[in-house]
């Protein structure tokens, strides 16, 4: 996987940065021929925490720019979010990437929302993306934000829990305790109990609470998370934990229990491949089409500040179906999704 321009961050008397030795310039994407009839863009990528390889939502995004290189020349700069960072940290990694020409400049995570607001207003030329724009809300004729309706995307995932599970008790399993989970936690919930009004949901496990994200990044808090619902007797585990899900997964599998992913479809992901045919499915979030639908905008002059939601209408968020093993319950699946789109369902975003 094709990396882009690597930084070291270190914070200094402040949010002071310097850039690494390594740092010395860009990396164009190159397709092959026929290179030179293609734009070139300078896209800055400023990851959440876990960064490009977290096999969830960071490579989702990864993805989605990957993507956009065979459209377009693209020289990169990649830098990722460390564990516990004030938002000066944020907001320096934005700052050094508008300085140094990249637009557009993309922030991924809800907790950039703050600090592209503040940056994009000193670089009112540049062009800014939030990727889970906090509360659905940003500021300034340069920033979109992208919005995502998890909680439909839920909703169909805790629908095939509660229809393919044996022992009749499902398990979720949150990162951080934070709003954006909640929606996940409260789909799951709703669409298990449309499904089959008997279920038995457990309890709800967060990883961490904040400042502490650690629940986004370590796979062993997933794995205890996990065998505490494994103990209760769930068959079924959703998890909605980034990096920290891969135990979740793990776990699960290992256990011959089904888990559920989140963000990218984790069936066909590498760290959890010896388990693989325990993943149900997994709840999709197209992070991916978001960053290339932003990039391309930028490119094509097309650009439009404010918001744009990615739900079930334009299938910016949905079920797997890797493996076939919701190939029986499918149609129902498909049905509920019809019943949302419609208004005949109205999925909570609060548990």
């Amino acid at each position: 996987m094709r990396r882009g321009l690597k930084i070291s961050l270190v914070t200094m008397t402040g949010a002071a940065l310097t850039l690494s030795a390594a740092a010395c310039g860009g990396k164009k994407a190159s397709d092959g021929g026929g290179e030179g009839d293609k734009k070139t863009l300078k896209v800055g990528l400023a990851f959440d925490i876990g960064g490009r390889g977290d096999q969830s939502f960071n490579d989702s995004a990864a993805a989605g720019l990957d993507r956009v290189k065979k459209n377009l020349n693209i020289e990169t700069n990649e830098i990722s979010a460390k564990p516990d960072e004030p938002d000066s940290d944020k907001e320096s990694r934005l700052r050094l990437m508008a300085n140094q020409g990249y637009n557009p400049v993309i922030g991924v995570g809800f907790a950039y929302t703050t600090s592209i607001n503040k940056v994009a207003k000193d670089f009112p030329n540049t062009k800014f993306l939030v990727v889970d724009a906090d509360q659905c809300k940003v500021e300034g004729a340069n920033v979109l934000g992208a919005c995502f309706s998890e909680e439909q995307g839920s909703f169909l995932v805790g629908a095939a829990a509660a229809l393919k599970s044996k022992s009749g008790k499902i398990g979720f399993v949150g990162g951080v305790n934070v709003p954006l989970i909640h929606k996940f936690q409260a789909g799951y919930e709703a669409g298990a109990k449309h499904a089959k009004s008997d279920i038995e949901i457990l309890p709800a496990k967060y990883l961490t609470q904040p400042p502490n994200f650690d629940g986004f990044k370590n796979p062993a808090l997933g794995k205890e998370a996990a065998q505490g619902q494994l103990d209760a007797g769930a068959d079924v585990i959703y998890h909605a934990a980034g990096g920290a899900g891969i135990g979740v997964i793990q776990t699960a599998g290992g256990a011959k229990k089904w888990a559920i992913g989140v963000d990218s479809d984790q069936y066909n992901q590498p760290a959890v491949a010896s388990v693989k045919d325990q993943i149900l499915t997994s709840m999709i979030k197209r992070v991916d089409l978001a960053v290339f639908d932003f990039v391309n905008s930028v490119s094509n002059n097309t650009f439009q500040a404010g918001t744009k939601k990615y739900d079930l209408t334009n299938d910016g968020v949905g079920f797997a179906t890797s493996g076939g093993h919701v190939d029986d319950v499918k149609a129902k699946l498909d049905g509920y999704k019809a019943d949302i789109v419609a208004g005949k369902i109205k999925v909570p975003t609060k548990p």
